[in-house]
């Protein structure tokens, strides 16, 4: 797909687009010279939605849940992945934010440099909030869905005056049978309308309607009376789970906890594990080696034939999938909310295998210190409602910080810190 002047933002006068903005949006009318067209029928279409550009702001309609139900439900979500690893480590370089909306024009992720971010919310450039142009008038994700395809918008060529401080880009999503899905924004100061950044966006929502095809052809073959032919990694999931699930190919096998603790292990540690070392990872003394090799008598057996446990060391013959590692990718790619999202709870939270408790400690401990460090607010906001943040005073305490000062959401955070204020001192006067 190639970058055609009309979409992509000229080198302007910027001096003479926001006179031409007085005059057009303010007045109704006098002249346009320095606006491009497709920005002039953008604030033309704004006006016929009688939005006010000194009072324009997005629309928000979806509580808290209902919006995560519904991101959660999103086909775009299956795609973060590969949208994180494409932008993210673009975005944070170069000082921007990435959104994500669906094809109403609502934001459902955002993520990118945190400071920027929270200067953002100030425009309620927020997850939930309405950017179509109905609600907002013109803007990169508002006119690319308006007009189902890519554009830049600079400064003075948005209709909303809050927002002339910005510049931004913006690519729709399509469907299998060509629909607009969604788009991708890119949004900040210069660097979001560099020449670089609609090819950038474009490569990226090429990426995304291919992973949505490949995911589409799965599931298709997935369903098919022959089994599929192609090699699957097989995945461990111990996150959030009281025994591992094994999946293999389209097998699922539930396992029990002793053998959910050793391959844990054994997928943790993928060079292998001498006996004695993996005995005292999962009994936590050395005088139980031969109870572990007959564990791993009965745990061969139990396994797909594919699947094999060698010894000496003790490994799996094949890279074993956890779920709990993919979390860990996800955070060094500085892709936080994707993390958070992957992460349904602790490591096999009922063993208490050493070697067990410390991959749970060392996950638990790695997300807390990426939340603290590097997340958004709403996303350190989510990592906060975990069971594993929920009266963690530090994290709440943050969370305040993060937030700007007129967001509506700090009440509720105020409140939870008192609360945990007070059952704090309330057992530090217990005997």
């Amino acid at each position: 797909m190639s970058s055609s002047p009309r979409r992509t933002a000229p080198a302007v006068d910027r001096t003479a687009v926001r006179r031409a903005h007085d005059l057009v949006v303010g007045d109704g009318g006098g002249p346009t010279d320095g606006v491009r067209h497709l920005v002039l029928e953008s604030w033309r279409r704004s006006m016929e939605f009688r939005l006010d550009p000194d009072r324009v702001v997005a629309a928000t309609d979806l509580g808290e849940e209902e919006l995560r139900e519904y991101r959660r439900a999103h086909p775009l979500s299956l795609a973060l992945p590969t949208i994180h690893r494409l932008l993210i480590r673009h975005t944070f370089d170069a000082g921007l934010i990435v959104a994500v909306g669906d094809r109403a024009g609502r934001l459902l992720w955002i993520d990118g440099d945190r400071e920027l971010r929270r200067r953002a919310e100030d425009m309620l450039f927020v997850e939930g909030a309405d950017w179509s142009e109905r609600s907002a008038g013109t803007s990169a994700p508002g006119t690319a869905l308006a007009l189902d395809q890519g554009v830049q918008i600079t400064q003075a060529e948005h209709f909303g005056r809050i927002a002339h401080p910005w510049s931004c880009t913006a690519v729709p999503v399509h469907d299998l049978d060509g629909g607009i899905l969604g788009v991708i924004d890119i949004t900040g100061g210069d660097d979001a309308v560099s020449p670089v950044t609609l090819p950038l966006l474009e490569a990226t929502v090429a990426a995304v309607e291919a992973e949505l095809r490949l995911q589409h052809f799965d599931e298709v073959v997935a369903s098919a009376p022959r089994p599929r032919a192609a090699v699957v990694r097989p995945m461990l999931s111990v996150l959030g789970r009281d025994e591992a699930e094994l999946e293999h190919g389209r097998d699922h096998e539930s396992l029990g906890l002793r053998h959910s603790e050793i391959l844990t292990l054994l997928a943790w540690h993928r060079g292998g594990l001498s006996a004695e070392r993996l005995t005292e990872l999962v009994y936590g003394r050395p005088d139980a080696v031969v109870t572990l090799r007959a564990e791993m008598v009965r745990l061969r057996k139990s396994l797909p034939a594919s699947l094999a446990l060698e010894s000496r060391p003790y490994r799996v013959n094949q890279p074993l999938e956890l779920d709990a590692q993919r979390v860990l990718a996800f955070l060094e790619r500085g892709a936080h909310k994707v993390a958070l999202g992957a992460y349904s709870g602790p490591v096999l939270p009922r063993s208490d295998a050493p070697g067990v408790i410390a991959i749970r400690e060392e996950l638990r401990g790695a997300l807390r210190d990426a939340m603290l460090t590097d997340a958004s607010a709403d996303t350190l906001l989510d990592y906060a409602r975990s069971d594993d943040a929920a009266d963690d005073l530090e994290v709440w305490t943050a969370c305040l910080r993060l937030l700007p000062a007129r967001s509506p959401k700090r009440a509720s955070v105020v409140s939870r810190i008192e609360r945990i204020e007070r059952d704090f001192a309330r057992n530090a006067l217990q005997p």
